[in-house]
């Protein structure tokens, strides 16, 4: 897991948090900027996913020039 990834899902969870508090207090901002946080977070996530195939396929790459 790389930081991306990380950072993402700690996003998405304390968005998911952040909503749900905004409906319990009927405060639809708050609501708001918690499913922005938790669309972000898994927009990271991607990102961090994307980045890890990536760094595989160069990888993998390397090691089959190497071993020719």
């Amino acid at each position: 897991m790389n930081k991306d990834q990380i950072k993402g899902t700690v996003k998405d969870l304390t968005g998911k948090v952040q909503e749900e508090a905004g409906k319990l207090a009927g405060n639809r901002k708050q609501e708001a900027k918690g499913i922005y946080k938790q669309v972000t977070g898994k927009a990271e996530v991607r990102l961090g996913d994307a980045k890890e195939r990536a760094h595989d396929a160069i990888n993998a790459v390397k090691d089959a020039v190497h071993h020719r």
